[in-house]
């Protein structure tokens, strides 16, 4: 039920705010956060809060760093193990994972039921549902894509978008979404533009509509993930598949920071760094990676409090000719939080027992490591 309440209240604020093309928003306030008890839907009740040890072992503050990619549609023995165990914090779901609803609802709450088995925080389960392109679970919301998005320049309507799409994936048990995009194209270069993944070449445009689409995934219980800091919109090639190097000046490079400013004033919860290196802040390492980028500038500069995440570190570590677990290591090192493996099952294992080594051997802060799991204990504890 509340998920066509979602559906359909998207539809209304569609001809509510039906400008014509290149109008912009006229000054409403956005839609409300909706306030309802939420009963046990589809999905089953969400999980109990569960009590942190005092002092987490360097496994559950390794584990908890991780977010891997599910091989097939169920999850093996092997998977469930390293839940119960703390060994992973998080699963991201590929097209592989998504079958049928039935059989989604079944998955997550397997998943999330090695959680609670095992005395773990809440597991975080996420997909990559941007609307357009990509859009993991397709019979699911957003039904609008971020470009009609951006011609619209309508804030109640992507507001009601993230409602309508949060309520869905609330309903099948997923409690992250890896959107919205919040970059910035600097030309009709820019790959994101040409993938149809941005709102709008302007930088307020931008960030009104990605933050009305993050506020409406919150108030249904599900994890905005604001993406890729500190902006794709000079890249001209897909960081997945090439090394981007991105050469503008701090001046250029400023627009693109905007809709991150907006996001953290309204205390966005999670935010990705890109795979892209940027000269004018880090010579050497790309943001996933990058101390000057994910602490010095999003958290000293802006402020940032929340959780940071790697962008997929798998093809980002084929381009550069080095192993994901070398990345996940650096990123580690940085004072990344969390580390997206989308590499197979027995990869992000060996990066979890690698990354558990280096820890034990003193080459991972413990302090740092610390902090960034009291970040994602923090998150965990919202849901």
């Amino acid at each position: 039920m509340k998920f066509l309440l979602g559906i359909a209240l998207a539809a209304l604020l569609v001809v509510a705010c039906s400008a014509p093309p290149g109008v912009a928003y006229g000054g409403r306030p956005p839609v409300p956060p909706v306030k309802t008890a939420t009963p046990a839907g589809p999905a089953g009740p969400r999980p109990s809060p569960r009590a942190a040890p005092a002092t987490p072992s360097l496994a559950r503050l390794i584990g908890q760093k991780l977010v891997i990619r599910m091989d097939g549609a169920t999850p093996s023995a092997d998977l469930l193990g390293r839940i119960r165990r703390g060994e992973i914090g998080g699963v991201i779901l590929l097209g592989a994972s998504i079958t049928t609803r039935p059989a989604l609802i079944t998955l997550t709450r397997t998943l999330q039921a090695a959680a609670t088995q095992g005395h773990q925080p809440t597991l975080l389960i996420a997909v990559d549902q941007e609307g357009g392109a990509i859009k993991r679970i397709p019979w699911a919301p957003p039904t609008l894509s971020p470009l009609q998005l951006g011609a619209r320049k309508c804030a109640s309507v992507s507001r009601a978008q993230g409602q309508a799409t949060g309520a869905a994936l609330h309903s099948l048990g997923i409690n992250v979404d890896f959107a919205p995009v919040a970059d910035v194209p600097a030309s009709s270069a820019s790959f994101m533009e040409r993938q149809g993944r941005t709102f709008s070449s302007s930088a307020t445009e931008t960030a009104t509509l990605a933050d009305a689409i993050a506020g409406g995934l919150r108030s249904e219980g599900v994890v905005p993930v604001m993406k890729h800091f500190p902006g794709l919109g000079s890249a001209t090639r897909d960081t997945d598949s090439y090394v981007v190097r991105i050469a503008a000046s701090k001046a250029a490079l400023a627009g693109g920071l905007r809709p991150y400013r907006t996001a953290i004033a309204h205390d966005i919860p999670m935010i990705m760094l890109s795979n892209a290196t940027y000269s004018a802040y880090d010579v050497d390492d790309a943001a996933g990676w990058s101390h000057p980028i994910g602490v010095t500038l999003l958290r000293g500069e802006l402020g940032f409090t929340g959780v940071t995440i790697t962008d997929s570190l798998d093809g980002t570590a084929r381009s550069r000719g080095v192993s994901e677990r070398t990345l996940a290591s650096r990123a580690a090192a940085a004072g990344t939080d969390m580390l997206l493996l989308t590499g197979s099952e027995s990869t992000t294992n060996a990066t979890y027992a690698a990354l558990l080594r280096e820890a034990q051997a003193g080459s991972l802060s413990r302090t740092m490591l610390r902090a960034s799991y009291e970040r994602i204990r923090t998150l965990k504890a919202s849901l």
